[in-house]
């Protein structure tokens, strides 16, 4: 791996690059835009992280690969990235995880990306000889089923990695567009801790300074931190305040919530929600705060 000192920040016109890279309908208004959005976000966290051609990368959690063609884009023809996830091929939608991690792999930087669908522990157990230069946890924590997930990964990446890198959202809004998300999200995971088959985006609310204690408690030690404040484009507050907003919250509050404390706790926060996007007069939720962490 190229050292530290040839890093050289990604521009900000990669990001177009990149989002032509993925899988997408030509035919539908403002797609590639989005696309464009949620590359950009992911160029500005390994520009933080600075991560070097020639590096070695796991990625935990990479879903549909959005994050994986960034790294895959920083790491160049000599790096590579070992991309793992432990949903079934069959996730996701409008594609499938299966065809859009295909669609990558024909692609230009096909060849700098294994895919692999395994559990992350499983994954590295069965690969015990192989190390990398970082490994990467982006918006992938608040997908865990539970805190213990996170520790036992922790633990088992020590020694494997000299960095760990991390980007979650940070429970705060520097703009104030983005309150609804925050309140979405905390509304979002109560409903999930009473769901124990759940399969939603956030099933594990961890804030930075849990995520924080826990790599501590497994041996890293914090490097560097910030806060990246994302631009109106990113709609992940959108969607995820989008959900709660829907009638079909309150469907989900009553299938699967049996406490009629919590019940109400739910659809006070559902309300508490709809009360800040009025205030507010925002129609569209911007996107939280996120928390970026580079550690050894």
């Amino acid at each position: 791996m190229s050292s530290s000192a040839s890093f050289e920040p990604m521009p900000a016109s990669a990001a177009a690059t990149i989002a032509k890279y993925h899988i997408f309908s030509p035919d539908v208004p403002g797609f590639l835009d989005l696309e464009i959005s949620q590359a950009q976000h992911r160029v500005n966290l390994v520009n933080f992280w600075q991560i070097a051609p020639g590096g070695r990368v796991l990625e935990i959690g990479c879903g549909q690969g959005t994050t994986t063609a960034v790294l895959a884009e920083a790491v160049g023809p000599t790096g590579h990235v070992d991309a793992v996830d432990p949903g079934p091929p069959s996730y996701g939608s409008p594609w499938t995880l299966a065809q859009a991690q295909e669609h990558l792999s024909a692609g230009p930087i096909g060849d700098r990306i294994s895919w692999n669908f395994a559990d992350p522990i499983d994954y590295l157990v069965e690969n015990a000889d192989k190390s990398w230069d970082y490994v990467v946890f982006a918006h992938c924590i608040w997908y865990f089923d539970s805190p213990a997930t996170l520790t036992k990964m922790l633990g088992a990446l020590r020694g494997r990695a000299k960095s760990l890198l991390i980007a979650e959202y940070a429970l705060k809004a520097t703009q104030k567009n983005a309150l609804p998300h925050v309140l979405a999200s905390v509304a979002r995971a109560t409903l999930e801790a009473h769901n124990k088959n759940s399969a939603a985006n956030i099933r594990c609310l961890s804030s930075p300074g849990a995520i924080a204690d826990a790599t501590k408690e497994n041996g890293w030690v914090l490097d560097e931190e910030t806060i990246v404040v994302p631009e109106e484009g990113l709609l992940d507050g959108h969607w995820e305040t989008g959900t709660v907003k829907s009638p079909n919250f309150l469907k989900e509050i009553e299938k699967k919530v049996e406490d009629p404390k919590v019940r109400a706790l739910l659809r006070s926060a559902r309300d508490g929600v709809l009360g800040v996007l009025e205030t507010l007069e925002v129609k569209r939720s911007w996107t939280m705060d996120v928390w970026a962490a580079k550690l050894h």
